[in-house]
């Protein structure tokens, strides 16, 4: 069905402050309210939100009750836009669309999808493939192959299974087998993206994008000329890439990065991992799970540092010591040269802190997990004077990019890795849906303290809010105090029952308001527990509140209910009552 044009005149006597609605009622089930929007008018005018395609006859319909409302001025005329996409509403000219989003990551598809929602005609660039980092060389095919490191450790821990009466015979794995389910994952979640898009009507634009001007964004492929498109708004989402420091020399296949490491071309007897953050820990999961024995490059004092330091010593006890991993910290990977012509790899370790020579490692293979770099460059931020900050796009708390001068960009914003407030997939998501907020006129500031974060090791570890340290120092500068609450997983009767119960959480609140500062979870399934803390931190939850909330039994997450049932938050000091004299 082919979309009817037209626009609304001046004349209709509606104004963005009107408070007249239209008795739009649903037309044979297809038309109402939450679906249609007009070109023209505010969505809050008329209680619209959407637009879907309608016929003829609808569309006759929808003019009577318009007519019928007085909705038109004498000799006025109403026309009404209508499009066979359901990708938002009508465009106010000049400009191509609402809005274009240079990236289809996770964070560029959760924008793009609540921008539809919103009414808002939508355009996404992708010069990649769609997805971005995390569906294609991220936490998707990761997870897909933690799964299988998940399996293995089951069936190998034959301590484990013989205490719950279970026998097998030695576990095996095929490693061809064991990559596709990884690449086969990440390929069926790429295409649910795509779908996803497409069925809204989001227009997918193929090449690199890179801002022109106020409002204007280039895009085109190798060799191709290159198509411009205005929107009214603009939004980065181009993501990160893996960071790769000086000195080390990547060939892909003896040393390489975590996006090569997915693949699983080979499982080295021996590999060298540099970094013990998330990425790091969670391929030492799947390499000594695959059979592979590990050493730790990590240039601070102590493994695993972005972790609260005793949930680190945990994981250290056990993630680390019981399997075949050994360390080095505080020192840098000075230079890194793949194997070649039968010679192992090697890597020259210096002191961190003297820059002296302290060991020489060879081994099969080293995975960099050094963290990642924003992917900024060719975006044409020197046409907005906008100056990079260690290759991030700085940005106010509304995600609004700003420039060189400390001033705001008008109708710019930057999501996700690029911004490098908090490099998660699903932060990039949260920003990019506050963005689409703002943009229909509803202001919104995302806490970043109440995101979760997780790394899927057996067993995961998931945190949300401040460290202990952290909140800690907080306390000090603002003079409040902070108190600690611990429970274990060998005190919950599920944890038990799957012979599961290393593990703790740990709550960090202020005694005096009962506010929920932090948690952090190591145990069985801890990236889907925390999910109840971080609710609470983003809703302002109390610990006096939530701890009467009522959790099934036995599950795992009677280990929440526990962990807020042990904190003591100080009771109010009664004020003295003055009773007032009685007339007599």
């Amino acid at each position: 069905m082919q979309a009817i044009q037209c626009s609304l005149s001046s004349s209709c006597g509606f104004t963005s402050n009107s408070k007249a609605k239209a008795p739009l009622g649903i037309c044979n089930g297809v038309v109402g309210p939450a679906q249609l929007s007009f070109c023209g008018l505010r969505k809050e005018v008329l209680g619209v939100e959407g637009r879907r395609a309608f016929s003829t006859e609808h569309f006759v319909s929808l003019r009577k009750q318009l007519r019928r409302a007085g909705s038109q001025r004498r000799n006025g005329v109403v026309k009404i836009s209508a499009a066979a996409s359901n990708n938002g509403g009508a465009v106010s000219a000049p400009f191509d669309y609402d809005v274009v989003i240079i990236g289809a990551g996770v964070g560029g598809h959760g924008a793009a999808l609540h921008a539809v929602e919103k009414g808002l005609k939508t355009a996404i660039i992708e010069g990649d493939v769609v997805g971005g980092t995390c569906v294609n060389r991220g936490c998707v095919p990761s997870k897909a192959l933690l799964a299988v490191s998940g399996r293995m450790r089951e069936l190998q821990s034959e301590h484990h299974l013989k205490a719950m009466g279970i026998q097998v015979a030695a576990a095996g794995y095929d490693r061809q087998s064991v990559s596709d389910h990884a690449n086969n994952l990440a390929s069926k979640i790429r295409g649910n993206l795509t779908n996803s898009m497409k069925s809204l009507g989001v227009d997918i634009l193929t090449g690199v994008g890179t801002v022109l001007g106020p409002h204007q964004v280039k895009y085109g492929k190798v060799g191709f000329p290159d198509k411009i498109v205005t929107a009214k708004d603009i939004i980065i989402a181009t993501g990160s890439v893996p960071f790769v420091p000086p000195g080390i020399e990547i060939d892909g296949k003896t040393v390489f990065t975590s996006d090569h490491a997915l693949k699983l071309e080979w499982v080295p007897d021996w590999i060298a991992i540099v970094g013990s953050g998330y990425i790091g820990l969670e391929f030492s999961d799947v390499y000594t799970a695959l059979g592979s024995e590990v050493t730790f490059v990590e240039a601070l004092d102590q493994l695993m540092p972005g972790f609260d330091p005793e949930i680190g010593k945990l994981a250290q006890r056990v993630l680390i010591n019981p399997r075949k991993i050994d360390y080095h910290t505080g020192v840098f990977a000075k230079k890194i040269t793949p194997a070649k012509d039968g010679k192992p790899v090697t890597i020259e370790l210096i002191d961190a802190k003297t820059k002296e020579p302290k060991d020489t490692l060879e081994v099969d293979a080293a995975l960099i997990a050094t963290g990642r770099a924003p992917f900024t460059k060719g975006l044409g931020l020197e046409n907005i004077n906008v100056a990079t900050q260690r290759g991030f796009i700085p940005v106010n708390e509304r995600m609004q990019v700003v420039d060189a001068n400390g001033g705001k960009v008008p109708h710019l914003y930057c999501i996700g890795d690029a911004n490098g407030k908090m490099m998660l997939a699903h932060t990039a998501s949260a920003q990019g849906i506050s963005v689409i907020e703002q943009i229909s006129g509803r202001d919104n500031v995302l806490n970043h303290l109440s995101i979760p974060a997780a790394c899927f090791t057996h067993p995961e570890i998931s945190m949300v809010g401040l460290t202990e340290p952290q909140a800690r120092t907080k306390g000090e500068e603002e003079g409040f105090k902070v108190s600690v609450a611990k429970t274990s997983f060998k005190a919950n009767t599920k944890a038990l029952a799957e012979n599961e119960g290393e593990g703790i959480a740990k709550l960090i609140y202020r005694p005096d308001t009962g506010e929920i500062l932090g948690v952090h979870i190591l145990g069985l399934h801890a990236a889907d527990l925390i999910h109840e803390a971080s609710n609470a931190i983003a809703l302002g939850t109390t610990v006096q509140d939530i701890k009467f909330a009522v959790h099934a039994h036995p599950t795992l997450s009677e280990v929440l209910d526990e962990l807020f049932k042990h904190a003591k938050v100080e009771q109010p000091t009664p004020q003295p009552v003055h009773a007032e004299p009685v007339a007599a």
